[in-house]
């Protein structure tokens, strides 16, 4: 085990960058250049040395790990930071992104370069920071600290209703945090500590559990999106920058899943399983309904925005089933989704920097131009519908079974969502790259650069891997779920058996 900070070292580290960065004028091409690779060795930098954790990492223990403390505002609030088997992988899945993120913006970006690499940079420590968090006041700033950047980044360097998505974004997560906060306080004034190691070991009253897991759900169902607070995502995906969109719907869609898994499974078992089928209903109306609302799409961003949200319903449902395969299924869910919706967003800008338009008609017969990018693009698109031998596969089959040992008919509903994801996304696919190349404008289109190959290779790489072979993940998530999980099920044993006894 390491004997130095390193969870606190990966989180800010980021920040050391984004300060150099303040000192360097952005008056010239060549200050823009260096503007460029400061982010981008800051990030690579920060991504090789978070493999570290998992290198350190001891998968046969259900605790946290790496755990560092320290005193902050007293009262029993601490600097507290570690991770276990659930919030691990997102750690690595945050600073792999980045650079890639970073990287994707090299040309497409021009404009205020310096304040958005910075912004990018800020945004990463935050995120990070969420997974690593130990505090649940810590946890609450990071969370929430995580909306300026990307408020920031939508507002001032998306499309043309920038403005009009960027608030709706910020209004609709900040108001669900708003009751967070609330309950954040009452569990203070219960357990006496904002600890989440001891918060997980109290009991809450029963009578509290349903108003501190509506607060909870409040905010996360917000940030997943499930449905009907979904609306905010598509705008967002739509006017993001292709980088902000990447960063959305690889990380910032997983806090909502992660909060879950922390907090409303372990902490509130009783409202858990009273309000699984509450959960289970939105769960399933999403997966259907999104996949309706994506095949009437004109915009691709919207179209791959309304497929997320479909995703998430497949993640909340194999959380609430509350069972080995449910939820690491789940987690594996947001993993996949985070490196195969990310990998169509880049493959949205490639077109996207060349055409300047995201409207599917605008495009045809892209496969005699551009071969490369249509067989990448194949492949996320087969991993986006699940195709057996990728990450999309793994994840939502094993929800499906999760799901089908608690209630049936939630798992074949929830099936149909599979059919229409093959629907809109082999739809999409026809329409963008087969066909024949009619328009003038896409005889002269080029094929993927060397960057942009740099950018997509390793995603294609790693969703054939973990779809073959998905057993790193597992043998990291195992122990930690099974933990979740009995502590779960004792839970409602033990109240079963006060109930019995009265």
């Amino acid at each position: 085990m390491t004997d130095w900070p390193i969870l606190s070292t990966v989180t800010f580290l980021p920040l050391v960058g984004a300060l150099l960065i303040l000192f360097i004028r952005d008056d010239n091409d060549l200050a823009r250049r260096n503007i460029r690779a400061v982010a981008l060795w800051t990030t690579a930098f920060t991504f090789i040395l978070s493999l570290w954790i998992w290198v350190d990492f001891d998968p046969t223990v259900a605790g946290f790990q790496m755990v560092e403390q320290a005193d902050w505002l007293g009262g029993g609030i601490t600097y507290h930071m570690g991770v276990d088997g659930i919030s691990m992988l997102f750690v690595i899945l945050t600073t792999f992104l980045m650079p890639i993120c970073i990287l994707a913006s090299y040309e497409s970006v021009q404009f205020r370069v310096k304040e958005y690499m910075i912004a990018f940079l800020v945004l990463e420590t935050l995120v990070i920071g969420v997974f690593c968090a130990l505090d649940l006041v810590l946890f609450y700033v990071f969370f929430e600290g995580g909306l300026i950047p990307m408020f920031l980044i939508i507002g001032v360097w998306g499309g043309k209703r920038r403005i009009y998505a960027s608030y709706k974004f910020f209004l609709y997560t900040f108001l669900g945090s708003v009751l967070m906060l609330v309950a954040i306080m009452a569990m203070y004034w219960d357990a006496g500590t904002t600890s989440i190691p001891d918060l997980l070991a109290h009991d809450f009253p029963a009578s509290m559990q349903p108003w501190l897991w509506f607060a909870f759900f409040a905010s996360f169902a917000v940030k997943m999106p499930m449905w009907p607070v979904h609306t905010w995502l598509p705008d967002a995906h739509v006017e993001a920058p292709t980088a902000g969109s990447v960063i959305l719907a690889g990380i910032l869609l997983k806090l909502g899943g992660y909060g879950f898994l922390r907090f409303s499974l372990p902490m509130f078992p009783l409202a858990s399983a009273d309000f699984a089928p509450l959960v289970f209903t939105l769960s399933v109306v999403a997966i259907i309904y999104t996949s309706l609302v994506a095949l009437v799409q004109t915009d691709i961003k919207k179209l791959i925005a309304y497929s997320s949200v479909a995703h998430m319903g497949f993640v909340t449902m194999g959380i609430f089933a509350a069972n080995q395969q449910g939820v690491e299924g789940a987690i594996f869910q947001m993993l996949s989704h985070g490196l195969v919706s990310g990998a169509l967003f880049l493959c949205v800008g490639v077109i996207y920097d060349r055409m300047h338009t995201r409207e599917i008609a605008a495009y045809g017969g892209l496969v005699s131009r551009m071969p490369n990018y249509a067989v990448v693009m194949l492949i996320f698109t087969m991993a986006n519908v699940g195709l057996p031998g990728t990450s999309g596969f793994v994840g939502e089959f094993l929800t499906l079974i999760g799901v089908f040992q608690v209630n049936s008919w939630v798992a074949i509903f929830a099936a149909t969502g599979v059919i229409l994801s093959a629907a809109y996304a082999l739809w999409l696919y026809r329409r963008v790259i087969y066909g024949v190349l009619e328009k003038e404008s896409l005889r002269s289109i080029l094929d993927l650069s060397r960057r942009e190959k740099l950018l997509l290779y390793p995603l294609v790489i790693l969703i054939i891997f973990f779809g073959v072979y998905p057993m790193p993940v597992f043998n990291v998530t195992a122990v930690s779920v099974e933990n979740l999980v009995s502590g779960y099920t004792a839970a409602l044993e033990a109240a079963s058996a006060v109930a019995r006894a009265q």
